[in-house]
């Protein structure tokens, strides 16, 4: 197929790439233009100028950027995808945005006869590296079944959740139950440290049981080390769960514990922490 993959960050670069090795014809447009020629000199593809020419005759369309207001500036605005692409093609957006932003990318698309998913991520920088990803998506059924096979050149498990914004809203789900999770197992071995316990014989018996996690199995001995430098940033997660905080005053959800580990996050962006991993909440409690 041809494709076009907009946004070249750590998620972005390597799903691009595995576009490429599965035979895909790949048009890249990253706005820092050296990384785009960067990825066209590792891999077979080639540079685009603008969004727009990036997208320009593509069967489908991914994006991968930070925020509401980057995607809505490749997509819609000057120079931007969606005026580019051909009846029948489908526009995919995988950054983790806004519900309200998914709706309002699916209606711009289907009155240009487009087919559009939202379809944000799950599995970090390591998940995109290995092609190994979870994707939560929103959107027509018939267009997910179209995309699903060119998604699983980087994803292991794709799900369609509802219509149009159903997948930013799974992800919303998905950052509540890692705050919660990173939080708790946080407090954990703080716990464990100040008793006297050796963390390493104390997770290993207990990751046997019902207290077993993602974030155990892979965080914890980064965690007790101090460690901070694997993949999704703090920055990144408070933007997530401001996403999450202003949805659930819309639909009356309440987030109780989201909003204190939210406080917890900024407590150690103010350590200098904006740019560790989400892990870094043990940080506060033994500063």
């Amino acid at each position: 197929m041809k494709t076009a993959f907009i946004g070249l960050g750590v998620m972005g670069y390597p799903m691009a790439v595995y576009l490429a090795k599965h035979g895909h014809d790949v048009a890249v447009f990253n706005r820092t233009a050296a990384k785009a020629r960067k990825w066209c000199d590792e891999n077979t593809g080639t540079m685009a100028a603008t969004p727009a020419a990036a997208a320009s005759g593509a069967n489908f369309v991914f994006v991968c950027v930070g925020n509401d207001d980057d995607v809505r500036d490749v997509v819609t605005g000057a120079d931007g995808a969606l005026a580019a692409m051909s009846e029948g093609s489908i526009l995919v957006d995988h950054t983790t945005g806004s519900a309200t932003l998914a709706r309002e990318l699916c209606a711009a698309a289907a009155e240009r006869a487009i087919g559009f998913l939202d379809a944000p991520l799950s599995g970090g920088q390591a998940g995109a590296e290995s092609g190994q990803l979870t994707i939560m998506t929103g959107g027509d059924a018939e267009v997910f079944e179209r995309a699903r096979p060119i998604m699983d050149s980087y994803a292991k498990a794709i799900t369609l959740i509802g219509p149009a914004g159903s997948g930013q809203l799974a992800k919303m789900v998905n950052q509540i139950c890692i705050a919660g999770i990173v939080q708790g197992l946080s407090e954990a071995l703080h716990f464990a440290k100040c008793a006297g316990l050796d963390p390493a014989r104390v997770i290993g018996a207990i990751s046997q049981g019902a207290a077993q996690s993602w974030q155990m199995e892979n965080r914890w001995q980064t965690m007790v080390a101090g460690e901070f430098d694997f993949g999704f940033a703090v920055n990144w997660m408070r933007k997530d769960l401001g996403i999450a905080l202003d949805e659930a005053q819309k639909n009356g959800a309440t987030l109780e514990l989201a909003e204190i580990v939210d406080r917890y996050y900024e407590e150690v962006q103010k350590l200098g922490g904006s740019r560790w991993d989400t892990s870094s909440l043990i940080a506060r409690l033994e500063k």
